[in-house]
């Protein structure tokens, strides 16, 4: 999902008073300490990881606390209008409270209005994209070239979509080459995968494709060997990420290569999960399924942002499917797994959204009982077909609408955790509660961040390695467990 405003960029021209301090040689080698501020999606954070270990290769020193820090990387969001101001947000404090420290604005923002952010705005030392995130500190070392760096801005013609292409191999093409990663800003145990950049999808109200690019797949032995590499360093469960991973591998191969990557976690030994974000709904690869039924690693929980369950709405963001469509699918996966845990996302007050609209879509939610959801009111993204679009509902309007679906959304999930009432599950715990004897925690049917949390007896349990309770209690959307062992 992804909205934006047409004012966006008087939100990016604003609070522009701070002097340039961008040197122009390199920073001396007894200041080569950075902190870094990673903010957005998971594949943002992907990126902040890759920038952490290039930079760890050439000497810089990691610091958790940005007054220890020579420099301060804020790596941004451009998804929609709320993520750039608060990306913007934080830049302007940063530069309040460290006035004589280097300030480097990398990230989506950065790739999607560098030449803006370059010339207007003064608070930031320098303005970094977000293709190839390995660069930093060949940009850091030297950056005689000025203010403005981004590696390359359209990924897929001219000059600098060749250059991208030389940086990839023949398991990775069309990306740079991969690098191990050795510090992780998620939780112990826990990391982030990508299998995929970009998206060739189209959907008419997103700008993902001109701030990521199009689609571009890194090849399935690439991914496991990253993988089998972060399982060595004591990771137990992988979120692999991508746009759309329904098509990861349509630019490579033709077709999807999910289930061909699915079956290459299988023949890996040992215990840890798997867990898949996110899946088009209308790309859904045939045989998935019984990989799942085959390997309990394969995590059943399937995030399928619908969006809508209006036809008419749905042609209109540039998508094949319906209700109908939708509600077999949710069918045919609880059918093939009946634990399956399913999330989606509604996006409400799209232009031409009517009340018949909504009412089809609060309809579609009480059939599919989805058991997490999100809602996001539609705000229209600079330079999508959606901008163009007559008959948007006021805001007054979507908000209502989102507000009523979010409330019973509620209802629902918590009706749904009651089924794992009773049951034994593995749970991977995140941190102790301070001052209590507790833990908090995940079970399969929680993906990272976004879905509720187990809570359990145990504050010397160790962040990152599994253990196993029995639900013995609903909390709202929460549950508690009592553990059985590790």
């Amino acid at each position: 999902m992804s909205n934006t405003d047409s004012q966006n960029n008087k939100n990016i021209h604003k609070h522009t008073g701070a002097p340039d301090l961008l040197p122009s040689d390199p920073l001396p080698s007894t200041a080569k300490t950075y902190s870094i501020v990673s903010l957005g999606c998971a594949k943002n954070q992907v990126d902040a990881e890759r920038m952490i270990a290039s930079l760890g290769q050439q000497g810089w020193t990691y610091v958790s606390e940005h007054d220890q820090a020579s420099v301060v990387l804020v790596n941004t969001c451009a998804f929609i209008e709320d993520a750039r101001e608060e990306s913007l947000d934080t830049i302007f404090e940063l530069r309040r409270l460290y006035p004589s420290k280097q300030i480097i604005v990398t990230g989506c923002m950065s790739q999607r209005y560098g030449p803006e952010l370059a010339s207007d705005l003064t608070e930031a030392d320098g303005i970094f994209g977000n293709r190839l995130p390995e660069q930093i500190s060949s940009y850091l070392g030297n950056r005689q070239a000025g203010r403005l760096y981004l590696p390359e801005q359209a990924a897929d013609t001219g000059e600098q979509g060749t250059a991208v292409r030389r940086g990839g191999s023949e398991r990775n093409p069309g990306l740079s080459p991969p690098i191990r990663r050795n510090r992780f800003l998620s939780h112990p145990g826990a990391v982030y995968v990508k299998v995929s950049e970009g998206c060739d999808n189209r959907c008419s109200f997103c700008a993902i494709p001109g701030i990521r690019g199009p689609l571009r797949s890194r090849g399935p032995e690439d991914i496991l060997e990253e993988s089998r590499l972060l399982l060595e360093q004591g990771m137990q469960e992988i979120t692999l990420i991508g746009q759309d991973l329904g098509r990861y591998g349509y630019d490579i191969a033709g077709r999807s290569l999910l289930p061909e990557l699915l079956e290459g976690f299988s023949s890996i030994s040992g215990n840890f999960w798997i867990r898949v974000l996110y899946i088009h709904p209308d790309h859904v690869p045939e045989g998935l399924f019984s990989l799942y039924q085959k390997d309990p690693r394969l995590l059943p929980y399937f995030d399928l942002p619908v969006q809508h369950a209006s036809a008419r709405i749905l042609r209109r963001m540039g998508r094949m499917g319906d209700s109908r469509v939708y509600l077999r699918l949710v069918e045919q996966i609880r059918e093939a797994l009946p634990d399956a845990v399913i999330r989606s996302t509604f996006l409400l007050g799209f232009p031409g959204e009517q009340e018949e609209d909504f009412k089809m879509l609060r309809e579609f939610q009480e059939q599919a009982l989805f058991d997490w959801a999100g809602s996001f009111v539609y705000s229209p993204e600079e330079g999508t077909p959606a901008a163009k679009l007559g008959g948007r509902p006021n805001r007054e309007t979507a908000s209502r609408r989102q507000e009523e679906l979010q409330s019973r959304q509620e209802e629902i999930s918590e009706a749904r955790m009651d089924r794992f009432l009773g049951r034994e599950l593995q749970i991977l715990p995140e941190e102790p509660i301070p001052q209590e004897n507790l833990s908090i925690g995940r079970a399969y049917l929680q993906a990272p961040e976004v879905d509720g949390l187990v809570v359990f007896g145990c504050r010397e349990c160790r962040p990152g390695r599994f253990v196993r309770g029995t639900i013995v209690r609903r909390n709202g959307i929460d549950l508690e467990a009592e553990l059985t062992g590790e």
